[in-house]
């Protein structure tokens, strides 16, 4: 059984390892939790890892491996600390536009293994109303789980914003040599390109920079139950 805080702490860490791979420094781990000095932090980390939750890695500092999150955390708590956070469900009524903005729906992204490149036209569905007017956006339906752990399951219908761009840590549709789309989420680093999946049992894809082009960024998510 965890304190409060040292719940708050867990998922803290657990959404920067998610998010940037790098553990937060004490810094940030004691504004986090509002605390007025560092001791509180090194008191809380001790006991998350002697509870199992986290192992501190040797030789290298600041780092942290989150182990298990808490049983009580409920799907908010964890998803919230993923970047980007749960994503609204357009199937909600009140996400959808009233004055029922369409986007279509071009086919399938894979979450795992790669599929064709975006296809023509197969739908249109409402675009949701958190999102603005004048983007240019497009619906992929996700094949696949490799992006389970960012809120993403095979079968949900992905809303992406058109660009070629995107900053690390996003979650991009990603045209690999011209002929393949994956939904993957983005870093770079020098010349390469890593795209990563959110579920533990893929690889990170390593790639040249000539061979990957973004195609859109993820924006929000319908989910059919």
């Amino acid at each position: 059984m965890l304190t409060k805080k040292q719940k708050n702490l867990l998922l803290f860490i657990n959404k920067k390892l998610r998010s940037s791979g790098v553990s937060p420094s004490y810094e940030e781990m004691k504004q986090s939790l509002n605390l007025k000095s560092k001791s509180g932090i090194h008191r809380l980390i001790s006991a998350l890892e002697e509870r199992g939750f986290i192992k501190r890695l040797a030789h290298k500092a600041r780092a942290l491996e989150v182990i298990k999150l808490p049983e009580t955390a409920s799907a908010n708590d964890i998803y919230n600390n993923f970047s980007p956070s749960v994503i609204k469900g357009g199937l909600d009524e009140e996400q959808i536009n009233p004055d029922e903005v369409e986007v279509p729906v071009l086919g399938r992204i894979a979450a795992g293994t790669p599929v064709e490149a975006i296809q023509n036209e197969v739908a249109r569905i409402p675009l949701p109303n958190n999102l603005e007017k004048n983007g240019d956006y497009f619906g992929l339906k996700v094949q696949g789980d490799s992006m389970i752990e960012a809120g993403i399951h095979e079968g949900d219908t992905v809303i992406i914003k058109r660009t070629d761009t995107a900053d690390n840590g996003k979650i991009v549709v990603a045209l690999i040599d011209e002929h393949e789309a994956m939904l993957k989420r983005i870093r770079k680093k020098g010349k390469v390109v890593a795209l990563e999946s959110a579920n533990r049992n893929y690889e990170t894809k390593i790639f040249g920079p000539d061979r990957v082009k973004v195609q859109g960024v993820l924006v929000s998510l319908y989910r059919n139950f």
